[in-house]
């Protein structure tokens, strides 16, 4: 798998997806929905999926000396070490607005989601329902991404909207925890929204790779 993976980084791969992965940093933006970073990540995954189509790419792949299943696991591999990446630049972002810039004024007057570990596990929520929507979708025809990645766009800006506007709600200020308040809760919230992308993720996963096996390239 890593020489696979090794192709999908080098051939496969759109230099926008490596640019996109610094929308991470967004999360440092005060007074801007800090989740659309992920889509714009997101979207730059896309770029990827895009160019590779119109170089058959998985036509090219399928003549390899690798089964199908491998083609699919590859895909998803350089996805999740995109995402991956991503995540870790908005990790970084995280920890500067919750230490070094905790007293900032600039962040204590956002009216917007906090960068916290709960935005963290909101952003692992949309990289699993791109996973699962875009990434699986585009395995039931090894060709089609307009739908799929629209269908995408929705549900993402719907977890967007809903996770903005929780703390909102009344008794659900906590969600909002501005640096290292409530880290419990926050640490919690995080792994959650780990779990649910490794569940999306995995089960995507299996199921494209049995839908692959059915398509006739």
């Amino acid at each position: 798998m890593g020489k696979v993976l090794l192709k999908e980084m080098r051939l496969g791969a759109s230099i926008l997806t490596y640019l996109f992965m610094l929308f991470g940093l967004m999360f440092l933006l005060p007074g801007y929905p800090v989740l659309c970073s992920a889509f714009f990540v997101s979207l730059g995954i896309f770029q990827s999926f895009q160019s590779a189509r119109e170089a058959n790419d998985i036509v090219f792949s399928s003549l390899l000396p690798i089964a199908k299943k491998d083609i699919v696991k590859g895909k998803y591999l350089f996805v999740c070490l995109i995402e991956s990446c991503a995540f870790l630049l908005m990790t970084l972002s995280v920890a500067l607005r919750m230490t070094a810039f905790s007293q900032a004024a600039v962040y204590r007057g956002n009216e917007l989601m906090n960068a916290n570990f709960f935005a963290l596990g909101a952003a692992c929520v949309i990289f699993g329902s791109f996973n699962l929507i875009f990434v699986g979708g585009f395995f039931k025809t090894a060709y089609n991404i307009a739908r799929p990645f629209v269908t995408f766009i929705i549900v993402c800006f719907i977890i967007i909207f809903v996770s903005e506007a929780l703390h909102h709600v009344p008794g659900l200020e906590k969600l909002n925890a501005f640096g290292t308040d409530d880290i419990a809760l926050q640490l919690i919230l995080l792994a959650a929204g780990i779990m649910i992308f490794l569940t999306m993720t995995v089960l995507s996963c299996k199921r494209a790779c049995r839908r692959f096996e059915t398509v006739d390239l």
